[in-house]
């Protein structure tokens, strides 16, 4: 991690801005704990007992991802590499969350799944569930530690307190209100930081526009005009060829990364599964897909305009480093410069909210995991379902206890930029588990043993690639600056399931037909995919299938006019 001088960074905060801050945390305990008055049995805890409304899973699903991932990363993306981050909202977010939407959660859904790994296993079988639930945990502990070391350096610009502290006092605020109200704390606060995040990322974009002379004034400003152009993206992806820069981009992060990371992700998914009908699970991720859409204007954006009014960030793109910055410190170098007290306070409250909604969403999801699809399936089976709750809690207790551990291991591979670390988990863990689910869902000749050896062989791919990739093995073809490493190790581990997978299948005995109904394609019939379009669910502007066209469409001319 790179992080300033205490005196450089230390943001000037106000007693109004602190008095911000015990507002907004008093009000995060307090849906906490009435939550909890919801919370009888483990399906509450865990799933908030498919009670909820669109609007409310749509809002959550979108702010489950706003994260360290999306605000102290792309606003990184942004200072580094320029309008090319538009990319990982508009090729790869948009086309997935439709395609989860549309095609993805009536399986999910309507099989009444508690979680993806589940899936996996009436789909393959346990060997290739128990494969994907211990991964899948693993990536929530480590992807929750990322949110937790960029929570802990805002605190730390605010307080000036060590990173080891700020660490523990994060997890602690999120342990408290996840444990109190289960999903249901998790997602009604997710709502409410949604607001939040918005509220404090718009003025700065406003702010720092007005100081640059608008966006014309920017334009003239920017030295390197490639920053203004997304494509060909040759710098975000270290791949000089344009052609294949271009390739690297639609298929690894556009098809592959994106895919898997929106469609298999049960963070992700957990809010689409908690919804309180078909409709309004399919509708879900769509309408989160619309704030997705226009979010660049107010995290990218501002990256570009840190790096010209900003000194030590245009010091840092000019390859000078003795000021000790990364571009993880975007965001708090911005509101130092940019932000009077008051907004300040907003500004810090939207950065803690975010964090902290991305580490709930992490360790909602694992506790998930963990108790039905570890601790049931293999551990202790046919308990009472009280039983099954206080595991739940335990779970969320263990989950932020080990996030804290890989929070330091975001700090020490984070490096300048911490979507680089990012990138390569999601290759790891989300590129071959996709590979595997849309060959399950649409073959259904693909066999259980198929399910767990290729879903092996892509993630050993991935972490081979990104192992090799590093500059101490020598291989210059490999040795691919920004996140291009990723988005390779990405590819081949997709490529890589699909052959294995395809192979042993050819070899091995599929399940029979009769077991395969509403997990394939092909043999669930339509009517179990369909949603209803009465009561609740009525109406032409709810239909989830014109939501899905609008905001391809909608994606479509942001991509014409800022492409």
């Amino acid at each position: 991690m790179s992080v300033m001088a205490e005196a450089d960074l230390r943001l000037d905060a106000g007693p109004i801005d602190y008095a911000l801050l015990v507002i907004y945390f008093i009000v995060v305990l307090g849906i906490g704990l009435m939550a909890r008055r919801s919370v009888s049995s483990s399906l509450d805890f865990l799933l908030s007992g498919r009670s909820l409304p669109a609007w409310v899973t749509g809002l959550a699903f979108i702010s489950a991802n706003l994260g360290a991932l999306e605000l102290m990363g792309m606003t990184a993306n942004g200072a580094q590499y320029g309008m090319a981050t538009v990319h990982y909202y508009w090729i790869g977010a948009i086309p997935a969350m439709v395609f989860l939407g549309l095609v993805m959660m009536p399986f999910y859904y309507g099989s009444k799944v508690r979680s993806v790994p589940e899936f996996m296993r009436r789909r393959f079988g346990k060997p290739a569930h128990l494969v994907n639930a211990i991964s899948f945990a693993v990536a929530q502990i480590l992807i929750a530690g990322i949110n937790l070391f960029a929570l802990a350096v805002i605190i730390d610009a605010l307080l000036g307190w060590p990173l080891p502290v700020s660490i523990v006092v994060a997890a602690m605020v999120v342990l408290a209100y996840t444990t109190l109200g289960g999903l249901s704390a998790a997602i009604y606060n997710e709502v409410l930081q949604f607001f939040v995040i918005v509220a404090a990322l718009a003025p700065i974009t406003i702010l720092g526009l007005i100081k640059v002379g608008g966006w014309q004034g920017l334009v003239d400003k920017v030295t390197d005009q490639e920053q203004l152009s997304a494509w060909p993206a040759t710098e975000l992806t270290g791949i000089n060829s344009p052609v294949w820069s271009v390739v690297g981009l639609v298929f690894g992060l556009g098809f592959v990364l994106s895919f898997g990371y929106w469609t298999t992700n049960f963070a992700e998914v957990q809010r689409a599964m908690s919804a309180k009908s078909m409709s309004a699970a399919k509708r879900t991720p769509i309408i989160g897909a619309y704030p997705k859409a226009l979010i660049p204007a107010v995290i990218i954006i501002p990256g570009i305009i840190a790096a010209v009014v900003v000194p030590e960030m245009a010091q840092l793109k000019a390859g000078d480093t003795s000021s000790g910055v990364g571009y993880n410190n975007v965001l708090p170098l911005l509101m130092r410069d940019l932000l009077p007290n008051g907004i300040l306070g907003i500004a810090i409250t939207g950065l803690l909210a975010s964090f902290m909604a991305g580490v709930a969403a992490n360790v909602s999801s694992f506790n998930t995991v963990f108790t039905y699809d570890l601790w049931q399936d293999y551990i202790k089976k046919d308990r009472p379902d009280e039983y099954y709750l206080r595991i739940g809690r335990l779970a969320t207790v263990g989950a932020c206890v080990l996030a804290i551990g890989t929070a330091f291991i975001a700090a020490a591979l984070g490096g300048s930029n911490i979507m680089d670390y990012i990138q390569a988990l999601f290759s790891f863990f989300n590129a071959p588990l996709f590979a595997t689910f849309i060959l399950g869902m649409f073959w259904k000749r693909m066999t259980p043993t198929a399910g767990w050896v290729g879903l092996l062989a892509g993630t050993f791919t991935a972490i081979f690639i990104y192992v090799i990739s590093e500059p101490s093995f020598g291989i210059e073809l490999l040795e691919l600056p920004g996140q291009g490493a990723s988005f390779l190790g990405a590819g081949l581990a997709f490529v890589v399931d699909i052959v294995v997978s395809v192979a042993v299948s050819l070899v091995t005995r599929p399940k029979p037909d009769s077991e395969l109904a509403g997990l394939v394609y092909s043999l669930t019939p339509k009517e179990d995919r369909a949603h209803s379009t009465t009561g609740e669910d009525a109406g032409w502007y709810r239909s989830p299938a014109l939501l899905g066209g609008g905001v391809l469409a909608l994606t479509t001319v942001l991509y014409i006019v800022f492409g």
